[in-house]
């Protein structure tokens, strides 16, 4: 008879007495779980790249202090990407009695590009967003379409007209319908912005800012030669598009042209995206670990039930090859459907996810690919294959001596290469799910030694207690030592279940709690340059009468690196246009007797006070293949220092404060010419502050950075329920794991209740023996559960969010309880039926 014919009869049988079921709902689960956080995970973070892309206006920014080679544009268009260009310079803004420096920004039609622009025009119906139509749909909440606001031009000031921002409205005490001057221009102010895009990526954009049509720039006679302007070209559209057109202008920027995206902004908005993806990939992580649990204990409970089968086989004449070729094909089969299955179901719960969630619903995200489906069919397919192919491989040699001797159980299989099997599968995926190699690599690690130690604290554990426990409950747990290894199986994998409940409960809660706190509400706003040595104690008590603390001044020397090691360094010397732009310009850099608030040190020690030395921030060494002990030589005011690396720094750039790539140890830099910085937080109700600073301190730069503040916010906000769902579907991989434990030691447990009902046990005695059971192991894994937990929040706090993390005493007794509760509930739930039916029906069903 055919093979393929026979292995679907027979799949067609055991789905009819229930036999696949376990084994479908695992790898059901697994496929739909990986499929979904891929799908969400893949949606969100377009859509929180897209969504710092508004700092920007637009996917990519080209900037340069020059007209830009029409060249460019034209390249864009060719690749079908929308593009606009802008021109921004500073220049006075004149009224008949007022003149205010302000920033200047001359925009097409069609700008922005990316993000809103939100105004209000005294039409009377209060602030209005604008956008402009992308060439394709985007995944930011009113991209690729104007929200009904009409054409692309109701996007930018009509000509001769301007916006202008609050801080230029307040301090000039403007009103609409007033008119200003700007250059030769006289135009009127049709609208207040109150939320802007394409901020400067530095602090540069320090002054009250105007936006103007580009038509009207000429007329201004403010572009002439030699004028301080900067021309941007923005481009938005398709990310592969995008991303050859990058390529394609590395290769042939010139001097004084660079290139942002939103990874070139603020390291806030960067560190934020990058904490949101290995969050992400850590959860895609997490399924992928307890789907393969799940199905290797549902392929374990497939075979042991499949044993009399292949001795029938044997005896009928069938070969060992044709054995394992006719369960292997029911294998694959199974595995078609349950891949398919899955990916809708995948499918279908990131859509229902995206629905559920007001902000991710109202962002319009994008619809996801097929690429996070063909991966997980591929991760489904393989988890298949790593955990059944080796127990399938032990069918084939089953003895036809089984029928007549039904004590004989699977054949000796190389259990060492089992777990190879599985092991090599999951570090595959991991390396492929997480898209971090170090993170991939430290959680792998971590999870083996983990699983490896409870497994053996589990054994350890159970034999001791039928050592220690009491004579009423003696037979309950001697018979949990009898199956040691089994059981303690059974107790890591509920454990692994249990950790993803309380991951997705106190340890998510707890950590994201404490990543909102690094960016508290009053987290500095503002920040102050240019302060001179004269100014400092004036500055300081023009804050005390102005009731608000009085902040800490920083020293600022400008200085630009020259020589590393004694070797002359220039831009040519790196490839990454980066890490030239930085050795090409001036730093600030700072002393400090200190290490600074929010820095920690990663290598190498703080101060000796004996030798010139220098801390450097690690990001920036990194690029610049700075080492410790390397020495350094700027030159600041026209004169050369050298100093020792001593230590590299790791620094909280999204806390807002005023932080420094380099700092020197004192004594060093005390005599070249220094200014001062500080960053301060200025409430709402006292925003007239900032004017009376400017009037008492004209010589100073006061750069306020709430929007970019808000905008951090934002993503955080963004990011967190960004992960709060995607955990709610690793929940279901642990649900899983609970569910196929309980079942593989179900026929177990009715062979051995046959006995006990047959030897005069009654009903009570049996429903006593299996609730204690339940409860050894739901207590013994809900302890492995809470630390498991524990460790992996440590692990999500300090290497992925970068925060402090103390588990709290709930979430242990949270995991005790919960695993007693919820194991005893399961498992009398599955085994109910054993203590009501008589003992000749329990071992027919067995």
């Amino acid at each position: 008879m055919n093979l393929l014919r026979l292995s679907i009869n027979l799949l067609r049988r055991d789905w009819r007495a229930g036999e696949w079921r376990v084994l479908l709902i695992a790898l059901m689960l697994a496929v739909g779980s990986i499929s979904t956080v891929g799908l969400f995970a893949d949606r969100v973070r377009i859509a929180l790249q897209q969504e710092a892309s508004s700092l920007l206006g637009a996917d990519l920014r080209l900037a340069s202090t020059r007209p830009l080679p029409p060249a460019y544009r034209a390249a864009a268009l060719q690749r079908g990407l929308h593009v606009v260009e802008t021109a921004t310079f500073l220049s006075m803004v004149t009224t008949t009695q007022k003149n205010l420096l302000a920033e200047i920004q001359a925009v097409e039609e069609g700008y922005p590009l990316r993000g809103k622009i939100l105004i209000d025009d005294g039409s009377g119906t209060g602030a209005r967003t604008l956008s402009s139509p992308s060439p394709q749909p985007s995944p930011v909440k009113g991209e690729g379409g104007n929200s009904g606001e009409g054409s692309i031009g109701s996007s930018i000031p009509a000509r001769g007209t301007l916006w202008a921002d609050s801080r230029l409205m307040r301090r000039m005490g403007l009103h609409l319908g007033d008119e200003v001057g700007i250059g030769a221009l006289r135009l009127r102010l049709a609208a207040h912005v109150v939320r802007d895009v394409d901020q400067s990526v530095g602090f540069f954009s320090f002054a009250p800012r105007v936006l103007l049509n580009a038509a009207d720039l000429p007329a201004s006679g403010l572009v002439q030669e030699g004028s301080r302007i900067s021309y941007r070209l923005l481009v938005a559209g398709d990310a592969v598009q995008v991303a050859g057109l990058r390529a394609w202008l590395q290769e042939r920027l010139g001097v004084g042209e660079r290139l942002e995206d939103v990874r070139d902004a603020r390291p806030e908005i960067r560190n934020s995206l990058e904490r949101a993806e290995h969050y992400l990939g850590l959860a895609a992580l997490t399924a992928v670990v307890l789907a393969g649990v799940a199905l290797a204990l549902a392929a374990r409970h497939f075979i042991t039930r499949h044993l009399d089968t292949c001795a029938m086989m044997r005896c009928m004449g069938a070969a060992q090859a044709q054995v394992l070729r006719i369960f292997l094909y029911q294998f694959l089969l199974l595995g078609a459907c349950a891949v398919v299955l899955g990916c809708l179901l995948g499918y279908a719960s990131q859509a229902v996810l995206v629905q559920s969630i007001e902000s991710m619903r109202e962002s319009a995200l994008p619809p996801p690919g097929w690429m996070p489906l063909w991966q997980a069919a591929a991760s489904g397919m393989a988890l298949l294959l790593g955990f059944a192919f080796l127990p399938l491989w032990q069918l084939k040699s089953v003895s036809a001596l089984r029928v007549i001797r039904r004590e004989l159980g699977a054949p000796e299989a190389r259990t060492g290469m089992m777990y190879a099997s599985g092991a090599s599968v999951l570090c595959g995926l991991f390396l492929w799910q997480a898209g971090s190699l170090k993170l991939g690599l430290t959680v792998l690690l971590g999870l083996f030694g983990g699983v490896l130690l409870f497994g053996l604290l589990a054994w350890l554990a159970v034999r001791a207690l039928a050592v220690l426990s009491l004579p009423a409950r003696r037979y309950a747990l001697v018979n949990l030592a009898r199956h040691g290894r089994s059981n303690a199986v059974q107790i890591v994998a509920l454990s692994l279940g249990g950790m993803a409940l309380l991951l997705l409960t106190f340890v998510r809660a707890d950590l994201l709690e404490n990543w909102r706190t690094r960016l508290p509400p009053d987290a500095p706003n503002r920040f102050i340059v240019n302060i001179q040595p004269d100014q400092r104690a004036a500055l300081q008590d023009f804050f005390v009468r102005q009731q608000l603390p009085a902040p800490k001044l920083f020293p600022m020397v400008r200085g630009r690196l020259i020589a590393i090691n004694q070797h002359t360094v220039s831009g040519d010397d790196y490839t990454d246009h980066r890490s030239r732009e930085l050795v090409e310009r001036e730093f600030n850099l700072s002393w400090s007797d200190r290490l600074p608030v929010g820095n920690e040190l990663v290598q190498g020690a703080w101060w000796d006070r004996e030798q010139k030395q220098l801390s450097i921030e690690e990001g920036i060494a990194d690029r610049l293949n700075i080492r410790v002990g390397d020495t350094l030589t700027y030159e600041a005011a026209g004169a050369r220092f050298s100093a020792k690396v001593a230590n590299l720094r790791k620094v909280q750039w999204d806390s807002m404060r005023v932080n420094f790539f380099v700092v020197a140890a004192p004594g060093m830099l005390e005599n070249f010419p220094a200014s001062y910085i500080t960053s301060f937080y200025l409430p709402p109700d006292k925003a007239a502050v900032g004017d009376a600073l400017l009037k008492a301190f004209p010589g100073l730069l006061l750069i306020d950075t709430e929007a970019m503040l808000a905008q951090v916010r934002h993503t955080m906000d963004q990011i967190a329920q960004a992960v709060s769902a995607v955990f709610l579907f690793t929940l279901l991989s642990g649900l899983a794991v609970l569910y196929a434990a309980l079942l593989a030691t179900q026929d177990e447990r009715l062979h051995q209740a046959a006995i006990l009902r047959t030897l005069g046990a009654d009903s009570h005695y049996l429903r006593r023996l299996h609730l204690t059971e339940f409860a050894v192991l739901g207590a013994l894994s809900g302890l492995f559960a809470a630390a498991g937990a524990a460790v992996l929040g440590w692990v999500l706090a300090y290497q992925v969010l970068q925060i402090p993390y103390h588990p709290g005493v709930m979430l242990w007794l949270a995991g005790l309880g919960g695993g007693i509760v919820t194991v005893t509930l399961a498992g009398w739930l599955v085994t109910r039926r054993v203590t009501q039916v008589p003992p000749l029906h329990l071992d027919f069903l067995h």
